[in-house]
């Protein structure tokens, strides 16, 4: 009998997307690819598919906080991220849990607002968020309009992304991504990390595709394996943004509207069936 071997160990906090594009179904995806044993802690059960959201059916805060402690006393976190947190109660129960069971590292893709713009949870939530989860993380990942709303600032230009990540780093993450793919014209896909010392511009070129959906999550999801994994958190960064944007040349032919990627393309089209 082999011997059974030690790996590295990722969680994620998020929703289901019953699609299987984003949220949970991604976020084990991407660990998988990474050789990282992913687990999970469930916050909602969408029902959705590649044209929209039809029903989110929340769980409760406690059950949440259940989830995290049965991982993390027993298979352990090697470093963990969240995603759509839904509300309020949620937020605070998974912050005083990352306290309390001292998990890092801890990657928050703050799941306020979608690409196209429209607030996806209310103020309440939104304000725990930002003084209850962004001083424990270790690397904060807000697209465009999330940064807008975090650090109060319109981004137009790639100085305007700057200032966002400087005023986001001063709410106590160690270290911010902002993420460009809905910034205008030449900036769409650049991003802008920043850890409070040094500033580094991201761009691997936009890759244009309709396949976009997952793309946010992925990115925290790979972040987090290569935490997980020991590199560094910029190192981490830079692997994860190479990993997304070769993801997106590989769109999948599923459904009738903004469809996901391929997280195993390096897999080839796999084995033909007989």
């Amino acid at each position: 009998m082999e011997t059974p071997r030690k790996v590295a160990t990722a969680l994620t906090i998020a929703g289901s997307d019953s699609g299987g594009g984003a949220g949970i179904q991604a976020d084990l995806r991407t660990f998988a690819f990474h050789r990282v044993h992913g687990t999970s802690a469930l916050t909602a059960v969408t029902a959705q598919n590649t044209q929209g959201v039809s029903r989110v059916d929340v769980m409760p805060a406690m059950a949440v906080a259940a989830q995290v402690e049965a991982v993390a006393t027993d298979i352990g976190v090697g470093a963990l991220k969240t995603g759509m947190l839904v509300n309020q109660q949620i937020i605070i129960s998974v912050a005083h849990q990352v306290r309390a069971l001292k998990l890092r590292p801890l990657v928050v893709d703050p799941v306020m607002v979608s690409r196209a713009g429209s607030q996806l949870i209310d103020d309440h939530a939104i304000g725990a968020l930002r003084e209850l989860l962004l001083p424990l993380a270790t690397v904060v990942t807000p697209n465009r309009h999330e940064a807008q709303l975090l650090a109060g600032v319109e981004l137009h230009t790639l100085e305007d992304m700057r200032e966002a990540a400087r005023r986001i780093h001063r709410l106590g993450a160690q270290s911010v991504l902002i993420k460009g793919g809905g910034m205008p014209g030449p900036l769409c896909g650049t991003d802008v990390w920043f850890d409070g010392m040094q500033f580094e511009t991201l761009s691997l070129g936009f890759v244009e595709t309709p396949n976009t959906h997952g793309t946010g999550c992925t990115l925290s999801a790979a972040l987090t394996a290569h935490l997980a994994l020991g590199r560094s958190a910029l190192e981490a960064t830079r692997l994860a943004k190479a990993y997304v944007t070769a993801a997106l040349r590989h769109p999948l032919a599923l459904g009738h509207g903004n469809g996901p990627f391929s997280h195993f393309f390096s897999l080839g089209d796999g084995p033909k069936g007989g």
